[in-house]
């Protein structure tokens, strides 16, 4: 639930479009935006990363649209943008493991899809294009903190794909006035991130893994760091780039918390959460990772108004909590 609102406008007067909204941070904009009264919520997902259980507990909403389809069909795309105001673009297939086994199919969804999403949003009269951008742009750089205008070398096809995606953003712009804002995140956790599967993100797969009474995977030596992102800070970034002035369009924003954690200090916290004594199995790490993550958030903070109010502790104890609720 989300008790503070993150805008001031009155939300039944517009239509948004959330691609990927069955998905784990998808669906927490589906559930803000049904919450504070969106005239209507349409999702498009093809539910091969998402689940229909994100959405069980409002599916019954009036205002809550289910297209079940893919951003890969040009079609899809543009019935998906038809007579709707703001696009939230959240659908891609996700994880740097998964890329580097199978680079065409995250090729084919996270850059043809992501150019068949803009062509829709320009020929449909989009208002505004909000987009998941992410730290994997990086790359190589050994800057800290991470600052927007500077980026390394990619690791992975699928930081390739990220990248491409800002830049077709930006030829978006300024070739046909879209207004598209991106939003880099890093390391977004939270309730609803499934453990599922071979490419599950660290915190779920060790909440998991001490809940099960099971000794989780560690890659590497656990020292790398990371900028770990409640959930809750990323929907607040996200409406808040829906309603931010003109100036700011345009642009890629890091959004994170600017504080640094250890895979071991994150385990630590887990396991105290958990009460567990059991000690994760250090592993090679893995190819295409990044070693060292923080972000500034100035630009955020100064062009978005973006204020992060949820820390990892009282992250991990929110999603802990969820978990021990399934």
């Amino acid at each position: 639930m989300y008790y503070n609102a993150f805008h001031v406008e009155d939300l039944s007067k517009y239509q948004f479009l959330v691609t990927g909204g069955a998905g784990f941070i998808g669906s927490h904009l589906v559930e803000y935006l049904l919450q504070h009264k969106a005239g209507k919520v349409r999702v498009l997902d093809d539910l091969s990363t998402g689940f229909q259980q994100n959405l069980a507990s409002f599916a019954n909403n009036p205002q809550l649209e289910f297209i079940n389809g893919s951003i890969c069909n040009v079609q899809t795309c543009q019935q998906a943008c038809r007579n709707i105001d703001f696009v939230f673009h959240e659908a891609a297939l996700g994880s740097v493991p998964r890329s580097i086994k199978d680079p065409a199919t995250t090729n084919a969804v996270n850059i043809d899809g992501f150019l068949n999403m803009l062509v829709a949003a320009k020929d449909n009269q989009v208002k505004r294009f909000v987009y998941a951008a992410s730290s994997s742009v990086y790359g190589d750089s050994q800057e800290l903190p991470k600052v927007e205008a500077r980026i390394g070398k990619p690791l992975s096809p699928y930081a390739v794909t990220k990248l491409v995606n800002e830049l077709y953003a930006d030829v978006f712009a300024k070739t046909y006035g879209l207004e598209v804002i991106g939003l880099r995140y890093f390391n977004v956790f939270g309730p609803r991130q499934s453990p599922k599967g071979a490419y599950a993100a660290v915190i779920p797969l060790f909440i998991q893994a001490l809940l099960e009474n099971k000794q989780p995977t560690m890659y590497g030596d656990g020292e790398q760091t990371r900028d770990f992102t409640f959930v809750e800070n990323v929907v607040q970034a996200n409406i808040k780039a829906l309603f931010s002035p003109i100036v700011s369009t345009n642009q890629v924003y890091n959004i994170a918390v600017g504080e640094s954690t250890s895979l071991n200090q994150l385990f630590y916290y887990i396991q105290q959460l958990a009460k567990s004594s059991i000690t994760p199995q250090y592993v090679p790490e893995r190819s295409g990772d990044i070693r060292n993550s923080l972000a500034d958030i100035s630009k955020a903070q100064t062009l978005l108004g973006y204020s992060p109010k949820v820390r990892i502790k009282e992250g991990l104890q929110r999603t802990f909590e969820w978990f021990t609720q399934l």
